[in-house]
């Protein structure tokens, strides 16, 4: 079915403001995908908080031209799939990751963050990013460890004392 301008521009003015907005991208090759096989896909993105769309590639084109993810342009050949993390930068790179281990005719072919390129082989380290809350506790992790340390540290000198005037007692009881 062919689009008209008017559903064409809505495309794009979509793409665009989601794009916009994203922390990351990632565009995979669906060729060969079952139609259960996308649905389960587009499920598994909606959980994750993933915005997931395929659009055409001259229209991706013109919707990610103003934006960070303007690198990948050239990269978008043959029929993809755009994912966009909306929520954490690793989002889209985890549910498409997962999804490419189980359905291997999913083909990651292009990776951005930052508006950097990377190689589709990065995708397991950027899907290994810890997500907010993730980052938030190893955070508070490094920053309480010094604390509980010298708490330790302080609490030895008087456990040491009570060890050991309980040896001299149990050697006078012994004696």
């Amino acid at each position: 079915m062919a689009l008209n301008r008017a559903q064409k521009e809505t495309i794009v003015a979509e793409v665009a403001e989601v794009a916009a907005t994203a922390y990351s991208a990632i565009a995979a090759e669906y060729r060969g995908l079952t139609v259960e096989d996308m649905t389960q896909l587009r499920v598994e993105a909606r959980k994750a908080g993933v915005y997931l769309r395929v659009v055409k590639n001259t229209l991706a084109r013109r919707a990610i031209e103003d934006t960070e993810f303007a690198c990948m342009q050239k990269g978008l050949t043959g029929p993809v799939v755009l994912a966009f993390s909306q929520e954490d930068p690793g989002a889209a790179a985890r549910v498409i990751n997962d999804f490419s281990k189980q359905h291997d005719k999913l083909v990651v072919k292009l990776v951005s963050i930052g508006g950097e390129l990377l190689e589709p082989s990065k995708i397991e380290d950027l899907a290994k990013m810890p997500t907010y809350d993730q980052a938030i506790s190893l955070l508070m992790a490094v920053m309480k460890a010094p604390v509980e340390k010298l708490t330790r540290t302080i609490n030895e000198v008087p456990g040491k004392l009570v060890r050991t005037v309980a040896a001299i007692r149990d050697a006078k009881e012994a004696a």
